[in-house]
This record gives structure tokens, sequence and C-alpha cells, in this order.
């Protein structure tokens, strides 16, 4: 698959080719939504914490006495109903973490590039390489792009005065290639990216990629603290990290 590739001045100066792997995957909606509930429930601190009735101060004397004043019984004034009393069934610390399996999240990025791609919000740059920290000269490039709404910019490497041009820039973001989330992905208008980060995303999140980093660890940890041994046979299987026994051992007697 093609797509147009910009100059700074908005114009069309090539064409780069895109793997359809990462690119043009068919679009799965509940994996986006998993990931991106995911992801949100990640960045929550989870610190949130009321007072029950016997974590609230004071409270321990009855308020009036259990009959003849015509009132409802009451056992303390820390109770829920009353005010600056406790809270019923408040929200306590609690940990927010989800997780998915390595493919699923994978395969949820690469759906999140080709839904770029499909509704046309992708826009493939030559370069960005700024020289000085220019806000007026990002803006000027953004509008020669038509970008007039909130932009994610993407990245091979960090680039210290690129960040520095589009931090007042608002509802503008720059993210590297390898941190590239379903959330951002989905979240501003239109994603720019420049041919480098386009070639860096297809070598991390290709399945090709996926593939060789599993074979690459199965490789790493095979046979890995063990021994083979024969069958049949009755000695034990050694670590190989085990030291070898002493040749002259200590008498204990």
């Amino acid at each position: 698959m093609k797509i147009d590739v910009y100059n700074r001045a908005g114009e069309v100066v090539d064409k780069t080719n895109m793997r359809d792997d990462v690119f043009k995957v068919p679009l799965n909606q509940p994996l986006l939504h998993q990931a991106l509930v995911m992801y949100q429930a990640n960045q929550r601190q989870g610190t949130h914490s009321t007072k029950t009735r016997a974590e609230v101060a004071g409270g321990g004397r009855k308020p009036w006495r259990q009959k003849g004043t015509g009132r409802a019984r009451q056992g303390s004034i820390r109770s829920p109903h009353w005010r600056t009393g406790g809270v019923a069934f408040g929200p306590k610390p609690r940990d927010y973490r989800k997780a998915m399996p390595k493919k699923m999240r994978r395969l949820a990025i690469r759906c999140a590039l080709s839904s770029l791609v499909t509704s046309k919000r992708l826009v493939v740059l030559q370069d960005l390489d700024i020289e000085q920290p220019k806000t007026k000269e990002m803006v000027a490039i953004l509008q020669a792009l038509g970008i007039e709404q909130s932009a994610l910019i993407v990245t091979t490497g960090r680039n210290l005065a690129l960040n520095r041009a589009t931090r007042n820039i608002a509802r503008t973001k720059v993210l590297m290639a390898d941190l590239l989330n379903v959330l951002d992905l989905l979240k501003y208008t239109k994603v720019v990216m420049t041919v480098d980060a386009i070639r860096r995303a297809e070598g991390l999140w290709s399945a090709d990629a996926s593939n060789e980093s599993a074979e690459t660890q199965s490789r790493s940890t095979k046979g890995v603290g063990t021994k083979k041994v024969a069958s049949g046979s009755d000695e034990p299987t050694k670590l190989q990290n085990e030291p070898p026994a002493s040749e002259n051992p200590v008498d204990e007697s």
C-alpha cells in the first residue's frame, strides 16, 4: 500500500510503501475498546479514600437516651446519615490496573494505525528536523498540512527543539514511535508521522517482529537451568550453573 508524502510546505513530493500487516489490518472495535480501557485504567492512581463511621473521630457517646424523647433513636453522631458522619460505601484505595496478552496489545496498535489510514487521519511528512525551537515555524508547518485541530506528531527519537516548538501549541503532542499507544492514536484528530517513524513503527509492531521476538526469547530460555539425562538413568537432574563439588570434602567428624 502506498501513501502520499508531504514536505513542510504541504506539497506532495513522493509516495512511500507501507506494510499491509501494520497499516491495513481489519478493524476490531471490541479489541480497541479493551485496549483503550486498559490503558486508561492503568493511568489511575487509585489513592482515593474516605472514612467510614469507625474511622471518623468522635461519636463514642450516645447522643440522647433510647426512649422518652420522641425523637428517632441514635447511637452515634458519626453515623453516615449525620452531617460530619462517616461515608457509607465510599471509595477506598485500590489497584485499577488491567492486563492484556501481548499479542492482543500489539494487534490493537496495528488496528489503530490501520484506522488512521482508513479514516484519512494519517499525514506522512518527509522529515521534521527542526534546528531552532520556533513555535511560529511549527505552527506554519501544521497550517500548511491543513491541520487545524488536535495533532499527534510521531518521530523516531527525542528532538528537544521539536518538543520546545510544539509544547506551547494547544492540543498538540510529540511522541516517539516506540511509545505508541491506542489512546493517543485514537484521541487526536490528525496523526503526523515522518517516513522514518513509519519504518520504525513497521519494525516494532509488525507481525514478523512479534514472531522474531518470540523465537529469540524461546531460544534464549531453552535449556537454561536443566541438564538432559538419558532415559532410564537414575542420575538426578543438575543445574548448569551449579558449582562443582569439592574434591577434598571437609571431614565434619
